[in-house]
């Protein structure tokens, strides 16, 4: 696949020019996911962080979910504590009150007439059962509402979340599954696996890249089989087929698809579909929440895909936390040298953290 941008000249091998990756921020004027739809229930109110800056999300009786800086305008406390009226939020504390836009609506012991400045007020929807704020310039938000949640939906798919909190910076996240030769890390749960690169491209806020696998030593977990080979028959007769991976960063979003007998030409539904979002959490950025779906495509067999399930969670969680410490040594090893030294040579990975600097702001 041909490149679309030449590369940029770098600093230290693998650094877009005069850029650290650790002190790049999300860019704020796109869709982040906050929560799941199941935590917040009507009257109830959830306290939440992007970086740094506390977001008090809460539904109403309408059952649309609003978001509200988490700070009442009186005294600076959090209005997550407070309760909610009808559409209308009121702080714990005085009983200060502020509608779904963050306008101050009520203080009790002056009277409607007096009313003081409200707080700041965020986009918000809910997604394929996540709530969503954009804490970004508004003007942007419905431009870049995300469509759907990878396979998530789908019936013919069965799917589970993803969702912990990772000890890192977001882009050593995208980075991370982006570059499938880490394969190596992962032996002890697949074997020995070489990741072939089949071609990358990347655009001005996208970057993708595929692969193709082959063992080289050990046998598949049952977990791997059950992704993949109870699916093998479909298309098994083209011997010109290979099964093959796509990842692809859509800012800030990112996506993973795996197909079994597959030609690069043709359009089929993944056996393996993944989406992920990562969250910052603190101003510094060096925490992030993980957000996701990861969908197996339910095999001919009816009900099989349900009794193999707790293989498929075991092998995805053990794989999961092996990608969770290896990258929180990264943030470590950052932390420590005081500045980003990656010495990355791997072409597309170059190619995503150009897109990566390009979208992010700096902190």
């Amino acid at each position: 696949m041909p490149d679309d941008h030449s590369s940029l000249a770098a600093v230290h091998p693998g650094c877009p020019a005069g850029v650290d990756l650790r002190r790049t921020a999300a860019n704020p004027d796109y869709w982040y996911p906050l929560a799941w739809s199941e935590e917040l229930k009507a009257g109830r109110i959830l306290g939440r962080r992007f970086a740094g800056e506390p977001i008090a999300l809460y539904r109403g009786a309408s059952g649309q979910v609003f978001a509200l800086e988490d700070r009442c305008a009186h005294r600076q406390v959090p209005l997550h504590l407070g309760v909610v009226a009808g559409d209308v939020l009121k702080c714990h504390y005085h009983g200060w009150a502020y509608d779904c836009a963050g306008k101050c609506v009520d203080v009790p012991y002056l009277g409607k007439e007096r009313k003081p400045n409200g707080v700041r007020s965020y986009p918000v929807r809910e997604i394929d059962g996540l709530i969503f704020i954009f804490p970004g310039n508004p003007d942007l938000a419905d431009e870049r509402l995300p469509a759907s949640l990878g396979s998530s939906q789908r019936r013919d798919y069965k799917t589970r979340r993803l969702n912990r909190e990772v000890a890192c910076h977001y882009t050593f996240m995208h980075e991370n599954l982006f570059d499938m030769n880490h394969q190596f890390m992962h032996r002890k749960q697949m074997g020995s696996i070489r990741a072939s690169c089949l071609g990358r491209r990347h655009g001005d806020r996208w970057a993708e890249v595929e692969y193709s696998f082959s063992r080289t030593e050990g046998k598949s977990s049952v977990g791997e089989r059950v992704i993949v080979d109870m699916m093998r028959t479909r298309g098994g007769e083209h011997q010109d087929f290979r099964d093959h991976m796509r990842i692809r960063t859509d800012y800030p979003a990112q996506s993973l698809k795996v197909w079994v007998g597959r030609n690069i030409q043709e359009t089929q539904d993944p056996v393996l579909d993944v989406w992920l979002c990562y969250t910052p959490l603190d101003a510094e950025h060096r925490t992030n929440r993980t957000f996701g779906y990861l969908s197996v495509k339910k095999p001919p067999v009816p009900g099989l895909i349900h009794l193999a399930w707790p293989f498929v969670v075991w092998f995805t969680e053990n794989i999961f936390r092996e990608d969770k410490e290896i990258v929180e040594h990264e943030q470590r090893a950052h932390d420590a040298q005081g500045g980003d030294w990656n010495n990355e040579v791997f072409p597309p990975l170059r190619d995503l953290r150009e897109v990566l600097a390009r979208c992010g702001v700096p902190m």
